[in-house]
């Protein structure tokens, strides 16, 4: 028998709201003694006893800056009455390598237990946009919740990965199937790490940067245009103001967007992403994370233009700007299986993937125009088809 009687049920309705407040710092030679970001980033939590501090950081970055360890040692001891650091710093390989291997949760959340480390305390974390993730994720789930301090070192992580508010490694062949939106205590970047880049990470996450100036802001596309030859050529003037204005948009969409947690199912600045997801792994992430957010993104505007959503000049102009800055905008990975939709190798699976990481409906950011765009819960296959064959054919011509 069912008893459906207002008398015998009961209900409490609570509201609460959490306000959450981080910083994002831009400064050059964090480390150096005479530069005391990261020690008035500490102590401005007004607490007076020095703080316990464990490090980790990417190993690729020693390649470069060998002496980096020494120099976060000794900045701790000069720092002395702020930080004081629990443990030797662990070094890890970064890239995408580092979200795949999910012992290294479990070696960091040993880290943080062997020190002693509290939620009071401090992890820092230094390297690209696929280590931050895999340590934020460690940090949020020991003491269910470690105070994360990023420091990202590629662009890619300045301006869009490190800034968020999302954690996460990989799991069973999905990307951020394992995952925290836990935010970060604070934010330093340092424009001095962006020298020892490479031309692939120097230009990758500048992809980022395009992405969001085509959702949202028309004049910063224009300035990355008109600007591809120095951005080209690693100007670092430039680089920055890339860096600063993509990152602001990203954190004014966290905190004005109305969904900073993702608790719906929009993601615009997810754009171009369902695509690149999949083709990272079905590239065996060959291709690093903004390649195939470029591909992603030329891709979803092809799409855009052949459903009639985007005119014909701006999309020229999105592949021309996204070739101009040296990306590659096909990759035979695009192609393979789209007949069999079944087949996880297939690009299309991807859109399954994408759907059920949003929740449930499909939704996805196209263009209506540069500035400007869209979601849609339905896509035509065929004109996706039609889209690669584009991609394919005019790959050489931009």
């Amino acid at each position: 028998m069912i008893v459906n009687s207002k008398q015998n049920s009961r209900l409490i309705n609570q509201r609460v709201s959490v306000t959450f407040n981080y910083e994002v710092h831009f400064t050059q030679n964090l480390f150096d003694l005479k530069n005391p970001t990261l020690a008035q980033v500490i102590a401005a939590d007004g607490e007076t006893k020095p703080k316990r501090v464990v490090a980790v950081v990417d190993a690729g970055i020693l390649k470069y800056q060998p002496e980096l360890v020494k120099q976060l040692v000794a900045y701790t001891k000069f720092y002395g009455e702020v930080l004081a650091i629990a443990s030797e710093p662990m070094i890890i390989s970064g890239g995408e390598a580092a979200k795949n291997d999910p012992t290294l949760v479990e070696q960091i959340q040993q880290l943080i237990e062997a020190a002693g480390l509290c939620r009071h305390s401090y992890i820092l974390a230094i390297g690209g946009g696929a280590m931050l993730d895999l340590v934020g994720y460690a940090a949020a789930t020991a003491h269910r919740g470690i105070r994360l301090i990023r420091v990202p070192t590629t662009v890619l992580a300045q301006n869009d990965s490190g800034v968020g508010v999302k954690n996460g490694i990989n799991a069973f062949g999905k990307k951020n199937f394992l995952g925290t939106f836990a935010p970060p205590y604070a934010v330093i970047n340092d424009s001095t790490f962006l020298t020892t880049l490479d031309d692939r990470d120097w230009r990758s996450g500048i992809a980022e940067a395009v992405k969001v100036a085509l959702i949202k802001d028309a004049s910063f596309f224009d300035f990355i245009h008109s600007h591809t030859a120095a951005l080209k050529r690693r100007d670092m003037d430039t680089m920055q103001q890339v860096i600063y204005r993509c990152a602001q948009l990203h954190l004014e969409h966290i905190a004005n967007g109305g969904d900073p947690f993702e608790m719906g199912s929009s993601r615009p600045l997810d754009f171009g992403h369902w695509a690149a997801h999949k083709l990272e792994h079905l590239t065996n992430y060959r291709l690093r994370h903004g390649e195939a957010v470029a591909i992603g993104i030329a891709l979803d505007s092809t799409y855009s233009y052949l459903v009639g959503l985007l005119d014909s000049s701006q999309w020229e102009r999105i592949l021309n700007t996204l070739s101009a800055l040296g990306f590659t905008l096909y990759v035979p990975e695009l192609a393979k299986n789209l007949s069999q939709l079944e087949d996880p190798h297939c690009l299309f699976w991807g859109l399954t993937e994408f759907r059920e990481h949003l929740g449930g409906e499909l939704t996805l950011t196209l263009l209506q125009r540069i500035g400007k765009s869209i979601e849609v819960h339905e896509v035509n296959l065929a004109l996706y088809k039609e889209a690669i064959s584009l991609l394919q054919e005019v790959k050489g011509n931009f």
